[in-house]
């Protein structure tokens, strides 16, 4: 686990990418001793008073893999899993070393990630976990209609999903919806949100809340949990393109996992200074 003491009076480098507009604060731990505790990811996160982010990601050495990263939400807790912060740093470590496939650790498990050409960058998600149990849910019960209002879809990528087909996503106020599912007793761990609708053969139109962030333009999980949950619905077969806030993603349910496609950007590097971090 990345380590930092608080106390320190050295400056913190980090970078600032995003997938979609899903954005995120990205800190290269490697060489280095960092932890990162809940106050200060939360302090990061201020889009005010410090960078702010959907998500705060910390890659770290491992000798099983070309890199392991860790992932906090911007309330402070942890993620198992961010698609598209993953496809962002694959893509600067893929630019960083030359190679065209990386093998990356979380907790999510060990996932792979791919040059798809014209910087478009494939991450492998791993295998839907489809079980109550592996979600979690809270009690036995069949995740792909749950007895809720709506029978919107359970689906785990490494956290939890709902998903909800609606016939306009754009039209659900997901402010207000995000939050009361979120923390739906069904889901001992909260949820992620997502409203979907059918565009057409094979392509939706979807929206998200996360689950400790709130609305955010774009997220990798939730697209690659909403593609799963239509084709197991019979909506669209297991290769989709799902229109989010931010711009598009490709999602294929393969035979080895999901993998999802798109575009990514390093936007700028920058660096908490010793008095930010000391004033914590």
């Amino acid at each position: 686990m990345p380590r930092m003491d608080q106390t320190r009076t050295a400056a913190l480098p980090f970078m600032k990418m995003h997938g979609l507009g899903n954005d995120f604060v990205v800190i290269d731990a490697r060489g280095r001793t960092v932890e990162i505790v809940p106050a200060l990811a939360i302090a990061v996160a201020d889009r005010h008073r410090g960078v702010g982010f959907d998500q705060m990601a910390v890659i770290s050495e491992t000798e099983n893999a070309d890199a392991h990263l860790t992932f906090y939400n911007a309330d402070g807790s942890t993620a198992g899993a961010c698609g598209n912060a993953t496809r962002c740093i694959a893509r600067h470590l893929m630019d960083q070393t030359g190679k065209g496939q990386l093998t990356l650790t979380t907790e999510r498990g060990t996932l792979y990630a791919k040059d798809a050409g014209d910087r478009l960058t494939s991450v492998n998600m791993g295998h839907p976990q489809l079980a109550w149990d592996e979600i979690p849910l809270a009690e036995e019960m069949d995740t792909l209609e749950l007895p809720i209002e709506g029978g919107p879809t359970a689906t785990g990528m490494g956290n939890p999903h709902c998903t909800f087909f609606v016939p306009d996503a754009e039209a659900v106020p997901l402010e207000q919806f995000g939050p009361r599912y979120e923390n739906q007793p069904l889901y001992p761990q909260r949820t992620n949100v997502q409203v979907a609708s059918l565009l057409g053969p094979d392509h939706l139109r979807m929206r998200v809340w996360e689950r400790g962030v709130g609305l955010t333009l774009a997220s990798g999980s939730s697209s690659c949990a909403t593609a799963v949950a239509a084709a197991r619905r019979g909506l669209t077969g297991r290769k989709v393109r799902i229109d989010l806030d931010g711009g598009t993603l490709w999602i294929d349910w393969a035979e080895d996992g999901v993998w999802m496609t798109g575009a990514t950007a390093h936007v700028f590097d920058g660096m908490l200074t010793a008095d930010w971090l000391a004033a914590l």
